[in-house]
Formats: structure tokens, sequence, C-alpha cells
């Protein structure tokens, strides 16, 4: 079985105190965000006000770059890693996924 590849920057160290650090404030912070944009989705789906839906989607937008920078901001700091994935992997999602267009109302 092939090892697989990291795609990391070089990890940013911080002291390991009982104390939270910068790496535990961001990665709050964040938490914070994906769910205040979930929530956000949920009030504009019920928002029967015209009005209100744009204000609710601005501020949603807002929040939702504002989790996008401080992701950026973890992934340069090395706090963030991915697995690279495989041509087989990508072949064997794309044939699993590919089937579900049939299914779609509109072509």
């Amino acid at each position: 079985m092939s090892q697989q590849t990291k795609i990391q920057n070089p990890e940013t160290q911080v002291p390991k105190t009982p104390q939270m650090s910068d790496r535990d404030f961001i990665n709050d912070v964040l938490a914070t965000e994906k769910y205040m944009t979930a929530s956000y989705s949920y009030a504009m789906n019920e928002a029967s006000h015209e009005q209100l839906y744009k204000d609710i989607n601005a501020i949603c937008n807002e929040t939702q770059d504002c989790q996008r920078e401080l992701f950026n901001v973890m992934f340069k700091k090395g706090w963030y890693s991915f697995d690279a994935a495989s041509q087989q992997q990508l072949d064997q999602s794309y044939q699993q996924f590919s089937g579900y267009s049939s299914q779609f109302p509109y072509s």
C-alpha cells in the first residue's frame, strides 16, 4: 500500500502550556465561524422578509470570508494539512459519483 503524501507548510511551533496558544485561539474562532455560517444558512432559509434575507445573506458572506481567512492563516502556519489523493482515488470517486447525474431532474 502506498504512503499518503501530506500537503502542508512547515508548522509554526507554539508553547505547550495549559494556557491557550495562538493556534488554540485561531482554531476556536474558526470553529465558531463555521458554526455561524451554518446557522446563518438556516436563518436565510426561514426568512420571510426580503430585506431581512438580504441582510442575513450579507452577514453570512462576510462570516464565510472571515472563516476562509482564518483557514488560510492556519494553513500557512502549518496547522492544517491534507492528504494528497492518488489518481486511483480520484478515478474511484469519479466513478462513484458520475452515475448520480442521471438522477438529476434537469439535464
